[in-house]
């Protein structure tokens, strides 16, 4: 197997927290996206809408999405589990994980690509976009903190891939100047645990 990887890329940190918190390590291979290597005819051969990370099966098949290439990991790595255990709790971690998703993860990457001048030349950008991403992150900032006071962690008093998800999209945002509210008590001391397991530096 191998992993091409964008090491800024929010999607690629999650699939490398994930294979730290496995104990795994897989070959990898990182991509410049600045000069264009997602573009090449042989990348968008593995991925033709020339995204990353994707991994690379031992028989040639790619596998991209990070969640994708996390649920191929974990049925390969079962312990520790990171999906759930149960299909209750499998449940219950797939919604906290999709919630984080599309209410926090996908608002934090929109407001990156219509603010930033990084994709000024490479999109169209259209700065009320990114104005009115920011503006669901503070919101849903506060529906988390209120959250957190109920729990450990995001899903469960256990660290799941809906805490992985989570903080890649803090860090997106701690880059790009998108910092967490010094008054959410409660996801402050989310972030400080899980900021300071030794996999967050993925």
């Amino acid at each position: 197997m191998k992993l091409y990887n964008l090491k800024a890329g929010m999607n690629p940190r999650r699939v490398r927290i994930f294979l730290a918190e496995k104990g795994v390590t897989i070959p990898t291979i990182d991509i410049d996206m600045m000069k264009g290597e997602n573009g090449t005819a042989e990348f968008l051969r593995m991925n033709p809408l020339g995204k990353l990370p994707v991994l690379e099966l031992d028989d040639g098949t790619c596998i991209s999405e990070s969640i994708a290439i996390c649920r191929y990991i974990e049925e390969l790595h079962p312990e520790p589990d990171l999906f759930g255990s149960s299909p209750a709790e499998r449940a219950v971690i797939e919604m906290w994980n999709r919630r984080v998703e599309f209410e926090f993860a996908q608002p934090m990457s929109s407001q990156f690509e219509h603010l930033s001048p990084f994709f000024a030349e490479r999109i169209e950008q259209v700065p009320e976009c990114g104005t009115y991403a920011r503006s669901r992150i503070l919101k849903t900032l506060g529906w988390l903190d209120a959250e957190l006071a109920k729990r450990r962690y995001i899903a469960s008093d256990r660290y799941t891939i809906a805490d992985i998800t989570a903080q890649c999209a803090v860090l997106l945002g701690k880059n790009t100047g998108v910092p967490l509210p010094v008054e959410l008590a409660n996801v402050a001391r989310w972030w400080g645990e899980v900021s300071a397991r030794p996999t967050a530096r993925a």
